[in-house]
């Protein structure tokens, strides 16, 4: 039978790999949930033990049900009626109902709402596999930020109106930000929320680009407060879809059509508000954004891992002047660097979430640990700081990462498959059109950037990096004989780093924005290479291959560091300074 986690050795190797037992022990905070909820876990093997077994479930419904009609979803799409109201294209609905019937659409909440408790990294392990099997609904499925919103910031009140019903599936939801002036810019939202005299609130506006804008419960970003024009005037507040809230089109996109796109009308709709007002973006909005930017990657990372397998079976069956054409060198280089692209994707991805789980533990604890030792408290405190600003730098990175080689990886996967790769026998093109979107919704490329180069030029990036090589962080106590050549050179790329980062700190704001990529992409290399040093001393089998691993990937991005620096170092700001002579003059349209 086939399965979506038992056939990925990948992603197998990382969940044994990476200490998810820690990740365990912080989840169920010291297993205190057995003795109330009679299937919580009793210790960590018992933890790890329900982890895995819930990817192997989830891992055999995205093989069996989910793939098969990823297809026919791209070809029919969703449809809105005369009604307003949106129908799911038939594979969607079906795999809504059947997610939640395995009790995966809570996969994160507490026990007490329905939910399973997992950690994020567990989490973003399903997301990769849905991802797989269709991109489309791991848009629906994998908004489950929205109930991670509501269960840390809203009142009780709130939160068991509306979890129950989402973690048991009956309810999905949607994040409701962009409007038709308000992209990238959030600060410019003019969606707006009023009070009436009985202290009711009520949203009024229109909003575009709304992934999943038809589910049940909508999180939406308003302006509350009139005399502010920026992000201090922004608070959140929840809705109902109901008769008020009009889903006026679904727009008509390049890929991910199993995912409907509304533009919607808020016409004056009964709201609660989420937290306090004020907070809206600054602090409720940007920590549901970078759960989504995390879940971004992942849905990158499994759109990559399908189109790199019906290439590597292509490459591997297709026959040209009597032999395999995986035997030319340079179709077996377009592979070997797919492979090494997904699987470095997916190492600074899962590392990222991993200390992702760190920070929520901590926050946690400063929020309702009622800790009283001293030592302890400053302790947390220290954590929580700590992991925040380092995933200030990884959730960025990744989704920067993720996303573009996404579209590598489809993009080579169709160049592998010639003129057949071109044509709609094979999903290859549907994963090259899926794929586009990764590096533009949540935050676009660029952005993304500009995000992860603040830590590198403040400081985290060397920090993280100095931690990752004082020794393996999940591996052997110590450095091996294979991998401590390689760790040397990584640190003979840190030279390389601080002394971009030293140049670039030494120039005007223009200069850092128009280096920014390649001052990331070095950070970059050198963690995932760090990383991959660190899965090649692992004692399990696939510890062999990591090693060929690292060693491909140093021997391909070094050199790239070294090209980068010296860009970086030669002062060059042609595209600023001669801009409208190198890019010529803004053409008439027709």
């Amino acid at each position: 039978m086939a399965n979506f986690y038992t056939d990925n050795d990948d992603i197998q190797f990382l969940f044994k790999h990476m200490n998810v037992a820690k990740l365990a022990e912080l989840q169920e905070e010291g297993f205190r949930f057995h003795d109330e909820f009679e299937f919580a876990p009793e210790n960590a093997e018992d933890a790890v033990d329900n982890y895995e077994r819930a990817l192997k479930s989830l891992g055999e419904l995205c093989a069996d049900e989910i793939a098969p009609t990823a297809e026919h979803t791209d070809i029919v799409g969703n449809v809105l009626g005369d009604d307003g109201l949106v129908t799911y294209a038939p594979g969607i609905a079906n795999a809504i109902k059947r997610l939640g019937q395995a009790d995966a659409m809570g996969f994160t909440l507490p026990y007490r709402f329905g939910g399973i408790n997992c950690p994020q990294l567990v989490y973003t392990m399903t997301n990769d596999m849905v991802s797989r099997a269709d991109a489309g609904l791991m848009n629906v499925y994998g908004l489950q930020g929205i109930a991670e919103t509501i269960n840390a910031f809203a009142s009780e009140e709130i939160k068991q109106e509306y979890l129950p019903n989402m973690a048991n599936g009956d309810w999905t939801g949607a994040m409701v930000l962009t409007e038709p002036d308000a992209g990238s810019d959030l600060q410019a939202v003019r969606t707006k929320a009023y009070q009436d005299e009985d202290g009711n609130w009520f949203i009024h506006g229109v909003k575009r680009f709304i992934t999943n804008g038809c589910g049940e419960v909508l999180l939406v970003l308003c302006r509350t407060e009139p005399e502010y024009p920026d992000g201090r005037g922004l608070s959140l507040l929840v809705c109902d879809r109901g008769p008020q809230v009009k889903v006026r089109r679904l727009e008509h996109k390049l890929g991910i059509n199993g995912s409907p796109t509304c533009e919607i009308f808020f016409d004056n709709v009964p709201a609660k508000l989420i937290g306090e007002r004020k907070y809206g973006l600054i602090k409720y909005v940007m920590s549901l954004m970078n759960g989504a930017r995390i879940g971004i990657a992942a849905q990158s990372i499994g759109i990559g891992e399908a189109a790199y397998r019906i290439a590597r079976d292509y490459g591997h069956s297709r026959k040209q002047f009597g032999v395999t054409i995986d035997t030319f060198p340079a179709v077996r280089e377009l592979l070997v660097n797919m492979q090494v692209d997904l699987q470095a994707a997916r190492t600074l991805t899962y590392f990222a979430t991993y200390s992702v789980d760190f920070e929520i533990d901590a926050l946690k604890k400063q929020a309702y640990g009622n800790i009283t030792d001293k030592a302890e408290k400053k302790q947390v405190r220290l954590d929580a700081k700590k992991y925040g600003r380092y995933n200030k730098l990884l959730t960025p990175m990744s989704k920067y990462y993720a996303s573009e080689m996404s579209m590598r990886v489809a993009n080579d996967g169709v160049a592998v498959l010639g003129g057949s790769g071109y044509m709609k026998d094979y999903a290859s093109e549907r994963l090259l059109r899926d794929s586009r979107i990764t590096t533009i919704y949540e935050g676009t490329s660029q952005l993304q950037v500009l995000a992860g180069v603040a830590g590198v030029l403040s400081g985290t990036a060397m920090t993280v990096l100095e931690e990752l090589l004082e020794k393996p962080y999940f591996g052997t106590d110590e450095w091996t004989e294979d991998t401590k050549p390689l760790v040397d050179q990584i640190r003979e790329g840190l030279a390389d780093l601080e002394e971009a980062v030293v140049f670039v700190k030494a120039k005007s704001g223009p200069y850092k924005d128009l280096y920014a990529r390649k001052l990331v992409d070095m950070a970059i290399n050198l963690t995932v290479g760090v990383l991959f040093c660190d899965q090649a001393t692992s004692e399990l089998e696939m510890g062999k291959t990591k090693l060929a691993i690292a060693k491909h990937w140093l021997n391909w991005r070094l050199p790239e560091n070294k090209m980068n620096k010296d860009k970086i170092l030669s002062g060059v700001e042609d595209v600023t300074a001669d801009f409208e002579t190198l890019a010529g003059p803004v053409p008439v349209l027709a």
